[in-house]
């Protein structure tokens, strides 16, 4: 049954990319703010299409740690879920995506509309400073800022190499960060065509302040809080 599930939700899912890319291509004469909301149509649709297809659910606890000033998001990653369920969950975002993302024929034309910043991952330490050159232009225009400090896509149960860069962003800007644990590898995995029933929760941290704080510090703070709550989030697939 998930199989079935599965295959009807990859091709609604195909042709809402399809659909909303041109929608992406002749929002180009609208501010940032407006194409934002007209883009992200799609990433509400798809989640929603997640519900009601394959039966993924999901919950957000701690909304009160949202701070007022646009900040620096730094969220587990297990899956493609958060890469397009995050872009409504928060106030607008602009997420660093590897710049290979932009080449993907329909999803790259949508995704460029969305003003990301986009890094090449190769190239070190000028990578950094694209993050953190864009990142502040991004803040100060009053969006916030989503990394994914592992780089790619973990297993549940397993954790990445925490990379610095949104943190080093964060104190260079003053902006605060905000934590943020999830559990949707379990029921949409990496890489996996078949998807699972079940709820995902997604827990946001205390807002940490980064002034007088270096990037090292705030890596070691987040990676710190995020692991901790991996243990304890409940199991999705239990969650239904």
């Amino acid at each position: 049954m998930s199989l079935v599930r599965s295959l009807v939700f990859a091709v609604l899912q195909t042709a809402l990319t399809v659909l909303f890319s041109l929608v992406a291509l002749l929002s180009f004469p609208f501010s940032a703010y407006a194409r934002y909301r007209l883009i992200t149509g799609y990433n509400h649709t798809v989640i929603w299409l997640a519900r009601w297809v394959l039966g993924i659910r999901y919950v957000v606890e701690g909304r009160e740690h949202l701070p007022a000033q646009p900040a620096v998001i730094l969220a587990k990653h297990q899956s493609a879920w958060e890469t397009v369920a995050f872009l409504f969950l928060f106030p607008p975002v602009s997420p660093v995506i590897k710049q290979e993302l932009l080449k993907v024929p329909f999803f790259g034309w949508a995704f460029r509309m969305l003003s990301p910043i986009a890094i090449d991952r190769a190239a070190g330490r000028e990578a950094l400073k694209q993050i953190v050159r864009q990142g502040k232009d991004k803040l100060a225009q009053g969006f916030w800022v989503l990394v994914f400090p592992e780089g790619t896509r973990v297993a549940p149960g397993e954790k990445g190499r925490y990379g610095i860069g949104g943190a080093w962003l964060a104190a260079e800007s003053g902006a605060p960060v905000v934590p943020v644990a999830h559990n949707a590898g379990e029921v949409w995995p990496k890489n996996a065509f078949v998807k699972r029933p079940g709820t995902i929760t997604v827990r946001i941290g205390p807002a940490i302040d980064s002034r007088e704080k270096s990037a090292a510090e705030l890596t070691r703070a987040v990676e710190a809080w995020i692991e901790a709550e991996m243990g304890r989030l409940p199991p999705a697939a239990a969650r239904q």
